[in-house]
């Protein structure tokens, strides 16, 4: 029986904890799925930040967790020391993260229904300024990134702490893309994050830099579609939110083109 992606090798670059449900599809569907983290994830170097925040969690109204990554390291510390306060109301930017917050028995998150970006977050209505004015919000996040969410609740009178309970860092080198581009058996790339394009240009050769430029890129939201365009990528596939709308990009795609 023939499946859509029969002998297709395609890069997943999500940060590995968070890759195997791709990958497992995609060898469903007769394809090599090929798990390249553009993202290494790793505990924060300082912990004080978030036993800090841990201490005071009770004073705190609203806990953003801005990944499944900031779930992961952040409640086992919390809930080493203490249980949830029933009053905390959890947050996320998407179904990713509360399928992880689930997992810890945390239930009852603020969610955007319909995109999934801090942008969307921010338009809900608990987020606005008439509820969170002079109210403590705790934002639990990885190292660097955007700071839109925690300046935007801060103009809206929020008290905002925003901890880093994670690291990213780019992989040391694209060594095993690059051999796949030599060879002539990389057919297409899912990127779930602009700063996971960023580091994949920044470690790519100027052959593969050119086979970038052609290969199908997948890639879940507009900024990150933006991003790629910018980057001079010519086949870049903006899919729905999630790994459910990536499947369904992947399995529309006309492969007969490639």
């Amino acid at each position: 029986m023939a499946h859509s992606l029969d002998g297709r090798t395609i890069v997943v670059t999500r940060p590995r904890a968070q890759a195997s449900q791709l990958a497992a599809w995609i060898g469903e569907q007769g394809g090599e799925a090929l798990v390249f983290p553009l993202l290494e994830i790793s505990a924060a170097a300082d912990p004080a930040p978030l036993q800090a925040a841990i201490d005071r969690l009770d004073t705190y109204s609203l806990a953003i967790f801005i990944s499944p990554n900031a779930v992961d390291h952040s409640l086992p510390a919390v809930l080493a020391r203490r249980q949830w306060p029933p009053a905390l109301r959890p947050a996320a930017i998407g179904p990713g993260t509360v399928t992880a917050l689930a997992a810890y028995g945390i239930g009852e998150v603020l969610l955007p229904s319909d995109r999934f970006d801090s942008e969307a977050l921010l338009a809900l209505a608990g987020l606005q300024a008439a509820v969170v004015r002079q109210r403590r919000v705790l934002i639990l996040r990885g190292d660097g990134g955007r700071e839109l969410l925690a300046d935007t609740l801060r103009e809206r009178g929020a008290q905002v702490d925003a901890v880093a309970c994670y690291r990213r860092r780019a992989p040391a080198d694209a060594a095993p893309l690059q051999a796949l581009w030599h060879a002539g058996r990389l057919d297409a790339i899912i990127i779930s994050s602009s700063e996971s394009l960023r580091h994949l240009v920044g470690l790519l050769d100027e052959h593969c830099l050119a086979c970038l430029r052609n290969t199908p890129v997948f890639v879940p939201h507009q900024r990150i579609a933006e991003s790629a365009r910018a980057f001079g990528l010519q086949q870049v596939i903006q899919s729905g939110p999630a790994d459910a709308g990536i499947m369904a990009a992947v399995v529309a795609h006309d492969w007969r083109r490639e």
